[in-house]
């Protein structure tokens, strides 16, 4: 008894060890019971199990990536673009994760590239190379997130999400491409240019209309006021006259004469007797 004592305590040991098991929070765990899944998705925690007929097998619960290689998707112009992507998944159900891939990473990993490869290639077929590169990246992530996760709960794997990190153009598109968007550009900056120069001449067109309005306006003015000048002028030498006729005669009279022999050159041919002379005849200006 006292040589076997030891040898069924270590049996017993063997057997509890192997009686027992426990599944960590970072894992997901199924038990198998002769190949076939008895329970899946063990809760984290100590299990027991039956040794020799049942055998736990366990996986990576964590968040996982996918790194594809870059992969060439053909537009809807029939162009092709190299796209390079990434993918962030964990296992949702652990029992159809195993019956899928038979829990093999790389397995899965292939057959979620591939659905990630068949909705890209839909969603480029459906766009220009200019709708792929600058304007709809985003609703592409957004429909490959959503169509992958439909399809990869049958590999019992939740699609975490799929980000596109680069699009580029094979050497033999670059240079189309880049002299289309050139001419592009090229155009639209035509098209501002010439709103442009119809802005300015509107702009021109209304200033010299108010210019011609204003030089009007102020024209009529102005001879509004000189006329009002000369009739108040003409009003004041009317009265002057008035008051003394024979003086404002002798006095336009004079000022005739100075203005008409102001020089010695200046020659004037008139008759003796003529009415211009009637002050050089007589100072009352008698003819």
């Amino acid at each position: 008894m006292t040589r076997i004592l030891p040898v069924v305590l270590v049996v017993l040991l063997v057997l509890g060890a192997m009686s027992t098991y426990t599944v960590d929070q970072r894992d997901k765990a199924i038990l198998l019971s002769l190949g076939e899944i008895k329970q899946a998705n063990i809760p984290p925690g100590l299990h027991f199990k039956l040794p020799l007929v049942n055998n736990v097998i366990k996986f990576d619960a964590r968040v996982l990536t996918l790194d594809a290689r870059p992969e060439r998707f053909l537009t809807i112009e029939k162009k092709n673009v190299i796209v390079d992507f990434f993918v962030k998944w964990r296992i949702h159900d652990a029992g159809q994760y195993y019956r899928s891939t038979r829990g093999q990473e790389a397995v899965a990993q292939s057959r979620l590239s591939q659905i990630i490869k068949d909705g890209l290639r839909n969603e480029f077929a459906k766009r220009t190379i200019q709708q792929a590169v600058s304007g709809e990246r985003a609703e592409i992530m957004s429909s490959i997130n959503k169509t992958s996760k439909e399809l990869a709960r049958d590999l019992g794997i939740d699609v975490v999400d799929v980000r596109i990190s680069r699009i580029d153009l094979p050497e033999e598109v670059s240079d189309s491409v880049y002299q289309r968007m050139r001419a592009e550009r090229a155009r639209i900056a035509k098209e501002l240019r010439a709103r442009g120069r119809e802005a300015a001449e509107r702009i021109r067109a209304a200033a010299d209309r108010e210019r011609a309005v204003i030089l009007a306006e102020a024209y009529q003015k102005a001879q509004e006021i000189r006329g009002d000048g000369d009739a108040m002028a003409a009003d004041v030498y009317a009265r002057a006259y008035q008051q003394d006729t024979d003086f404002y005669s002798f006095y336009r009279s004079m000022e005739s004469y100075r203005k008409s022999f102001r020089d010695r050159r200046d020659l004037m041919v008139l008759e003796p007797n003529a009415d211009f002379f009637r002050f050089f005849r007589s100072p009352a200006g008698n003819r």
